[in-house]
């Protein structure tokens, strides 16, 4: 087992049709295109994922998209991981950062395959830690647009700081719009416009978001689907998977999400 990709999620898909809701990821996610196309919108900006393409969202950026015929891979490495590459090649303990989100360069393209069949064919450790290794290096040293010392998901804003902290503690309760104003010490109406303006997203789908991820979680740590459900704060077991699906496009189903 290589300890930094311990727990790291791994999703595959082929000739997937769907729209994905706005939403965000605590990691990066890396990937590529083998076929079909995936429409990405990003604020003030959208660019197409087309075949033979790499794709890199930084942590806690905002997303939605529409996907056509799409066939690709995707990881959600830790930022850990790409901060201890970056500090292994610049000996400067930093988070590398990706203006770039598509890139259209064939080397990473193969760099990056390799690796996916290393995972998914379960050769030995040291090689798929080796092509991890030269497939993230790579990109860091071509495509880092810049650094920060920590990330904080959407900005250090005092006004609703505390209550994202509040909803990333109290995923699996049901939260009121009176709490989290409350907590920000703003009104119900200044609360909405603040932290829609400063997330892009509002406060239930920020909520439905952290839901989702932490009942991911723990289904991939093996905790059955009804369990993580309730455990996350969803009603039923259809209400998480409904949910699942509009962010990711696709449903849990076995081998379209793989925790290594």
């Amino acid at each position: 087992m290589i300890k930094l990709l311990k727990n790291t999620l791994f999703e595959n898909a082929q000739g997937l049709n769907a729209h994905f809701e706005k939403h965000y990821h605590d990691t990066y996610t890396i990937g590529i295109t083998y076929e079909g196309l995936l429409k990405l919108n990003k604020v003030n900006s959208t660019v197409e994922y087309l075949k033979h393409s790499c794709r890199v969202n930084n942590p806690g950026e905002i997303h939605y998209g529409v996907s056509k015929e799409w066939s690709h891979v995707n990881f959600y490495p830790r930022v850990e991981l790409l901060s201890k590459i970056y500090e292994e090649i610049f000996f400067e303990q930093k988070i590398p950062l990706f203006k770039q989100h598509i890139i259209n360069d064939h080397t990473l393209f193969v760099k990056l395959h390799n690796f996916f069949l290393s995972v998914y064919q379960n050769k030995e450790d040291i090689q798929t830690e080796s092509l991890l290794i030269e497939a993230l290096s790579y990109l860091i040293l071509n495509y880092t647009s810049y650094t920060k010392n920590k990330i904080v998901f959407g900005g250090d804003k005092k006004m609703i700081k505390n209550s994202i902290e509040y909803i990333k503690s109290n995923v699996d309760k049901n939260i009121t719009l009176d709490e989290l104003s409350s907590i920000s010490n703003l009104s119900k109406y200044h609360f909405l416009r603040i932290f829609k303006r400063e997330l892009g997203i509002t406060p239930h789908h920020f909520i439905i978001n952290e839901k989702i991820n932490y009942a991911n979680s723990l289904i991939q740590k093996g905790i059955s689907l009804s369990e993580a459900s309730f455990s996350a704060g969803f009603s039923d077991q259809s209400h998480f998977t409904r949910n699942f699906k509009k962010y990711y496009g696709q449903t849990l189903k076995k081998g379209n999400f793989v925790l290594y």
